[in-house]
């Protein structure tokens, strides 16, 4: 058997969806579209974006010995339609992939041992392999990478969607000095489709295939510092951690299944959280519940002031004395946030 064929084999062992395998130099427009996307200042505050973008942009400059990039799906897909919270107002809706454990500690562990495999299998052969594994965090392009590898295709949310899974998966990628076989790239198959694109309350699509990330729910919650704009805080509805709606409005989603990985199953308490409790979390109280956890790194603060919008957007004039309370608040953008709501509810 094949050394590819060995990997594979050993990639679903130690639990992803799928791996598929291209060359560094297989996504020459990235730096193009890279250039692009931040001349327009679509980046917003994502200022690491801007930085090493010589490496952002171009996967061989990163690592000039490396000969062939392993990406590898992990499927986290729920088991609930995460669009059923958004009717619930008095309660908030977090990303299914924010529910319960950190998904770049799970996933790099998993990158790891499939790289010591590969390291070791490679000295069986009478060779030798060095490796770098990335998840998220650090300047790779996984998106354009896993399409050329051949995961799936970047539909025009410019997420990428599988045949097999959907929406709903992490990606890893190992790069190596290996010369392994490749995969071919995976091609478009969005069609006329425009599902993800209509369904965003905020708009954050300028054109298909383009994101305007100042004003995608998902980075005004999570990577946006200070105040939102008060004409995208009604666009928020009851979303205080991420999106899905793009996600979940995906067609191909009927082929998606559940996460096999019980780390990626919802905690009771985070699928469809009471605003009011949510409100009057200190800090303490605040990491406590989100210990482990991706939310744990936008911090209270920021957590509390998307509570505070949430609040605002409810209709429900029994959350006013939560909103009320937090207009004394220590932070002036959570103040502001509950004076917002307050007003909202009137």
């Amino acid at each position: 058997m094949s050394l590819k064929r060995k990997l594979v084999a050993e990639a679903a062992e130690v639990g992803f969806a799928s791996c598929k395998i291209c060359r560094p130099g297989d996504v020459p427009q990235v730096a193009e579209r890279l250039a692009a996307f931040l001349e327009a200042g679509r980046h917003g505050q994502m200022g690491w974006m801007a930085e090493r973008t010589h490496w952002r942009g171009d996967p061989q400059a990163l690592w000039p010995e490396a000969r062939s990039v392993i990406m590898l799906a992990e499927n986290y897909g729920p088991a609930h339609d995460p669009r059923d919270v958004l009717e619930l107002r008095d309660r908030a809706a977090i990303s299914v992939y924010a529910q319960n454990r950190d998904y770049h500690d799970v996933v790099k562990k998993r990158l790891k041992r499939l790289g010591r495999w590969l390291i070791a299998e490679a000295e069986r052969e009478g060779g030798g392999a060095e490796i770098k594994v990335f998840v998220d965090t650090a300047p790779v392009m996984e998106k354009p990478l896993g399409q050329a590898a051949g995961l799936g295709w970047q539909g025009k949310h410019t997420n990428l969607v599988s045949r097999e899974l959907g929406s709903w998966f992490f990606l890893g990628a190992i790069f190596t000095t290996l010369e392994l076989e490749t995969d071919g790239a995976e091609r478009d198959h969005c069609g006329s489709c425009r599902a993800c694109l209509d369904v965003c309350p905020t708009d954050a699509f300028p054109a298909p295939y383009q994101l305007d990330a100042r004003r995608c729910i998902s980075y005004l919650t999570i990577e946006h510092h200070g105040p939102v704009d008060e004409a995208l805080r009604p666009g928020l509805g009851n979303r205080i951690y991420g999106c899905d709606d793009c996600l979940a409005a995906c067609p191909w989603n009927k082929f998606a299944e559940e996460a096999q990985e019980m780390k990626y199953h919802a905690r009771e308490e985070l699928l469809s959280p009471e605003l009011s409790q949510l409100a009057a979390l200190d800090d303490a109280a605040f990491r406590a519940l989100f210990s482990g956890s991706p939310i744990k790194r936008i911090g209270r603060d920021r957590f509390v002031r998307n509570v505070c919008y949430a609040i605002g957007n409810s209709g429900d004039l029994a959350l006013r004395p939560a909103a009320q309370t937090l207009c004394e608040d220590a932070c002036e953008t959570v103040r502001d946030a509950a004076r917002w709501a307050v007003a909202r509810l009137g």
